[in-house]
């Protein structure tokens, strides 16, 4: 099932499978700004990533002396959340741990995810509570996938990435799926970034970032353009399937990122892992502004 949310600038369409936002349209021009989920590229949307982000190695890892199976991303996207609220221009979803969910990860947890509109925005929010008596430990993020192009008579490669601050991050190579911090470097994000398929040969381009920072997909050859902003998350993602020519892009803000080649496999030691106290709660989120 799913849900909706609007005002007079847009229509947000929420499923309960995942939380996932499906849909992000505007009524003025009827522009869709979500990728429509076609398996013929990658049948998602804009899945919510927890409680990893990216692989970890073989698919494990270990707590507290025990092993654990864990996929890609976490099992969030894939599980059923329940509607704990909703209004006209707000909705907010929940996960709870489960006898199901402490087979893969051992804690105690409530996860919410809510969506508002503000005028022109999408405002998402993570909320994670520790429900439990111990420290608890976990990744989120966001996989928002936006078409590339944005309307009729523009192509991919009439798109470019703008970054706001405009100064150069530091960039992350994969090796595989696997964050290689040995190899970081300077990537030139203080200028705009043709968008080429080539980009991501190497699969998603990753950034650290610190505070504020705005990213756009955007053209010279058009007025419509979407943008994410958020605030302390310390990684981005930048992917688009390779080489098939699909006609998105995903802007993807973490915190966590993918186990890094020389990773121990234990949870307490990853890259990126966030450690949450009994009885306390995590909360980020990111904007969407779609122009």
């Amino acid at each position: 099932m799913t849900v909706q949310i609007e005002n007079e600038f847009l229509i947000a369409t929420i499923a309960e499978d995942g939380a996932e936002l499906i849909s992000l349209k505007s009524k003025k021009n009827n522009i869709e700004y979500i990728w429509q989920g076609d398996p013929t590229f990658w049948g998602r949307h804009a899945p919510v990533l927890f409680p990893v982000v990216g692989r970890l190695k073989d698919d494990r890892y270990t707590y507290d002396n025990k092993t654990y199976p864990m996929s890609q991303h976490g099992f969030a996207r894939d599980s059923l959340f329940e509607v704990i609220e909703h209004g006209a221009e707000l909705v907010s979803l929940s996960l709870r741990s489960s006898k199901k969910t402490k087979e893969v990860y051992p804690f105690d947890f409530e996860l919410i995810l809510s969506y508002t509109l503000e005028a022109d925005n999408l405002v998402v929010n993570y909320q994670v509570e520790n429900t439990g008596n111990a420290d608890m430990y976990f990744s989120i993020g966001g996989h928002p996938a936006f078409n590339v192009p944005l309307e009729q008579g523009l192509t991919f490669d009439d798109y470019y990435l703008s970054f706001s601050p405009k100064k150069s991050r530091t960039q992350i190579p994969l090796v595989g799926p696997f964050a290689d911090f040995e190899h970081k470097t300077l990537g030139q994000t203080n200028t705009s970034l043709d968008i080429r398929r080539e980009l991501f040969k190497d699969d998603a381009i990753i950034f650290e970032t610190k505070g504020a920072n705005t990213f756009t997909i955007e053209s010279d050859e058009g007025p419509h353009s979407i943008s994410l902003s958020y605030t302390d998350m310390p990684y981005v993602g930048i992917w688009s399937p390779y080489p098939q020519e699909a006609p998105f892009v995903c802007i993807e803000p973490w915190c966590g990122i993918a186990d890094e080649i020389n990773a121990t496999g234990k949870l307490v030691d990853k890259k990126g892992i966030n450690k949450l106290p009994a009885s306390d709660v995590f909360k980020t989120q990111y904007t969407l502004t779609a122009k």
